[in-house]
């Protein structure tokens, strides 16, 4: 009878650490348990890990799923979800808490499109950019609108214009010729910016990150770089222009994935707006400096897209499940999304690893590097694709490839070194032609 009991026991624990999380909102220890016991119950493809603190001093939790959490596996790539930017827009907040507690346990029963997606990459969730703005909403009267407080951090900074403003800079090299990736920040950006987008931007800095998307509230669309403008004055008036980048269609591509795998995303006409497929270029939608999906795309080689999730920033808990069924499918769609175009290793001719190799492809004028590690990954839509590989000190090397709409092709790099040229002094340069003279028909 005992050991009927110690049973009972085992299966009541295990079935309340793998319970579904509640629909309901989550205040930040409620955040923050959800998170633990989401890692309790699925220990050995997950890591929680902190990226730093708020200004308020409450932690940036990280949940990572992979099959070999805490470690990059080769040719796996790395994809992020980041939630609760702005305080007082929570949707996607609950959303990734409720993606974490579905993918432990689509995986522990054995559901094989979720486990071939956690085996197949390292997905990091942080599902709250902004903590302290979130409790300020949380906080108030259930009477007064929480759409009108908590956007900001505590030090009522916007942090979603708060990231280095590197599209200046690429617009510029755009038209007079410079770098068009990995454009590098300003020597005391670290002072410019506040606690939470220091720690984002250490964090996107330590991982190769390849996809990723912002889910944000107020409208119900999926909005893609740029976000900023490049003319905002057409005839003397100001207005919104789109401001597409060179990966404009794989952008787009990527936006409708999720539009039209969303319950109602794809009609376009949410919120009383009305947006084609729903789907928007940010900067045609309206001008924004400093943000961070645009910062994602020229800093790091990482292709990020803002979702616009709800009419209602702060929806009530009984719109929470609706939410949920109609987001599902599409947030797993989006992740599945990493697995196209190409990726590979960039070697010498030793096999040894070409970190920060630069993989260029032709027509499209933006790049991406090899990580520490030599491999890469680069997105791209079906098509024919002249590649090139190159790292100082080698001959680049340029292969044709074709893309599937399937999986994505792999194609490894293998660079020789460059043979130094040999400059001839002036003396030398005498000497042989003195020495052809004596040769010379007098």
């Amino acid at each position: 009878m005992s050991g009927l009991l110690s049973v009972f026991l085992h299966l009541l624990l295990l079935f309340k650490l793998v319970a579904a999380v509640t629909f309901r909102h989550h205040r930040y220890e409620d955040l923050v348990r959800t998170l633990y016991k989401v890692h309790n119950a699925c220990p050995y493809i997950t890591r929680l890990y902190s990226i730093g603190r708020s200004v308020e001093g409450r932690h940036l939790y990280v949940l990572e799923f992979s099959d070999q959490p805490g470690f990059h596996e080769l040719l796996e790539p790395e994809v992020k979800y980041v939630g609760n930017m702005h305080g007082n827009e929570v949707l996607g907040r609950e959303l990734l808490l409720q993606l974490s507690e579905f993918l432990c346990e689509e995986f522990r029963n054995g559901n094989q499109r979720i486990v071939q997606l956690v085996q197949g990459m390292r997905l990091h969730i942080l599902p709250s950019m902004n903590p302290d703005g979130y409790e300020v909403a949380a906080a108030q009267d259930s009477n007064i609108s929480k759409n009108l407080v908590g956007r900001n951090n505590a030090n009522g900074v916007d942090l979603n214009r708060n990231f280095p403003d590197l599209n200046t800079y690429i617009y510029y090299n755009e038209k007079y010729g410079g770098p068009n990736h990995h454009l590098p920040l300003p020597d005391n950006w670290k002072n410019q910016v506040e606690p939470e987008t220091r720690a984002v931007i250490q964090w996107i800095r330590s991982f190769n990150f390849v996809l990723s998307a912002n889910l944000h509230g107020g409208a119900v669309v999926a909005n893609y770089p740029y976000d900023k403008s490049l003319e905002q004055r057409v005839r003397g008036s100001r207005r919104a222009a789109s401001t597409p980048t060179p990966d404009d269609k794989l952008f787009q591509k990527l936006a409708k994935v999720y539009s039209y795998a969303h319950g109602w995303m794809y009609h376009g006409g949410n919120c009383g707006d009305y947006f084609q497929d729903g789907i928007t270029n940010g900067a045609s939608w309206y001008s924004l400096s400093k943000g961070m999906q645009d910062f994602n795309y020229l800093h790091t080689n990482c292709f990020e897209i803002t979702l616009e999730l709800s009419c209602d920033k702060f929806p009530n808990e009984d719109r929470l499940q609706h939410e949920w069924l109609g987001n599902r499918e599409a947030l797993i769609q989006f992740l599945e999304q990493v697995h196209h175009g190409i990726k590979g290793m960039v070697l010498d001719e030793n096999n040894n690893n070409v970190p920060e190799a630069v993989i260029s492809v032709s027509g499209i004028n933006h790049d991406v590097t090899s990580s520490n590690q030599g491999d890469y990954f680069r997105l791209l839509l079906p098509g024919t694709y002249t590649v090139t590989a190159s790292a100082p000190g080698f001959d680049p090397e340029t292969v044709i490839v074709t893309v599937d709409p399937g999986e994505p092709k792999l194609v490894d790099f293998q660079l020789k070194r460059s043979t130094p040229q040999v400059t001839e002094s002036p003396k030398q340069h005498l000497e042989a032609e003195s020495d052809q003279s004596k040769y010379s028909p007098g």
